[in-house]
């Protein structure tokens, strides 16, 4: 078995990465991996194991289509975790965001249709269905993404499906709640915020703080996208959730809590444009179909996250957000 993992040295690909690698993935314990990744400021080399017998490293862009057609022939299947994610910054530039997350989606489509891959799962997120006052989003909600992140997102979900009708090609989609975890950079809402409080430096909360999303620890969505990739049906859409739904004031609260930090570092930024309130997914599909459960307790979980920050300085020092973008990136915990 070979597999081709786009964006695994980032933060939820080099954990399904490491997983496989560790032989806890059953059926895949000697799966050899390729990983594409560009090595953007959100991949980092060293989130992966360095000299893994069963590992291959290329550093490339899947808008390379001569580098996807040179790299997939004799690959069984492809995870496809690239893609631009931050919503602060697809308001700021779009160009990247529609670049990599259609234009890199459909080149590594027509690669693994040229290339003879059998299967394909691409990760998406629950904000292609823009926001629900109440009640939860099942895989045949339409699709009203609000930002252009979620847009390029929702335009590379059609595009994959359209491979599927089009060329008959196993191709399944994810859509997740927010994640969180070990590795995860800090522009991110708990990392970021994990990251300052340490310092004792202020953090960014948007608007009343009443935005509110479901979190879901990466170990949980690398185990339900595996799910997907050994018995998911081709043409299906997949939501990945837990149930944990926070507001951001309520996530703010808990993580001041746990770095045992100061309330008052907490201040009150204007709201994003076109900022969601709420996110919800119902994933009764996955869960009946497929078996899938998550196992991460969310306390637990995230006490867990901040310990593992408090005690990797080294790690994430580098990779802070500067200061004075404080007040604009990862304070609406997406």
């Amino acid at each position: 078995m070979r597999l081709f993992v786009t964006g695994g040295a980032g933060f939820i690909g080099s954990h399904y990465v490491r997983t496989l690698l560790s032989g806890r993935y059953p059926g895949y314990e000697h799966a050899d991996v390729t990983v594409l990744d560009k090595l953007t400021y959100a991949g980092n080399r060293s989130n992966l194991p360095a000299d893994h017998p069963r590992l291959s490293f290329v550093e490339g862009d899947v808008c390379d289509r001569a580098l996807l057609f040179d790299l997939l022939p004799g690959h069984d299947a492809v995870v496809h975790f690239a893609a631009e994610s931050h919503v602060d910054r697809s308001l700021t530039d779009a160009s990247t965001f529609v670049r990599t997350n259609v234009g890199g989606t459909q080149n590594l489509l027509d690669a693994c249709v040229a290339s003879g891959v059998q299967r394909m799962v691409h990760i998406s997120t629950d904000e292609v269905y823009g926001s629900i006052t109440e009640g939860s989003w099942t895989e045949e909600w339409p699709l009203l993404p609000n930002s252009p992140y979620a847009a390029s997102k929702a335009a590379a979900d059609l595009v994959a499906r359209s491979y599927w009708r089009s060329h008959g090609f196993d191709v399944s989609i994810t859509r997740c709640s927010n994640n969180y975890g070990p590795y995860q950079h800090p522009e991110k809402l708990i990392p970021r915020f994990v990251t300052r409080l340490l310092r004792g430096q202020t953090v960014p909360l948007y608007g009343d703080g009443r935005n509110a999303r479901e979190w879901l620890h990466v170990a949980d969505h690398c185990r339900a996208v595996q799910l997907v990739l050994t018995r998911g049906r081709a043409g299906e859409v997949y939501n990945i959730g837990q149930g944990n739904e926070r507001t951001n004031r309520q996530m703010t609260d808990a993580l001041v809590r746990l770095c045992g930090a100061d309330p008052a570092l907490v201040r009150t930024v204007p709201d994003r444009k076109g900022h969601d309130l709420r996110y919800a997914l119902d994933d009764t599909k996955i869960r009946e179909e497929l078996g899938y459960a998550p196992a991460v307790p969310f306390e637990q979980g995230l006490a867990e996250v901040v310990s593992w920050y408090r005690g990797n300085t080294s790690w994430w020092d580098a990779r802070r957000v500067g200061a004075g973008t404080a007040g604009r990136l990862a304070a609406a915990g997406v």
